[in-house]
């Protein structure tokens, strides 16, 4: 999977929440804890959109 530059990680937040995301980096995805979502990386863009995130357990 493609890792995420840490300055952009650093800036990037939930556009629901506006909490950090974590880089799942197995899982290739942006994870937002405080909303139960989880964000697609697509060619090494992530997608932060709500209705292309899938619902994650808390």
């Amino acid at each position: 999977m493609a890792e995420i530059d840490p300055r952009l990680l650093a800036i990037l937040v939930c556009p629901l929440t506006k909490s950090r995301l974590r880089h799942d980096v197995e899982a290739g995805e942006l994870v937002s804890d405080s909303a139960g979502l989880a964000y697609p990386i697509r060619d090494g863009v992530p997608v932060l959109l709500a209705s292309e995130a899938r619902e994650i357990g808390r």
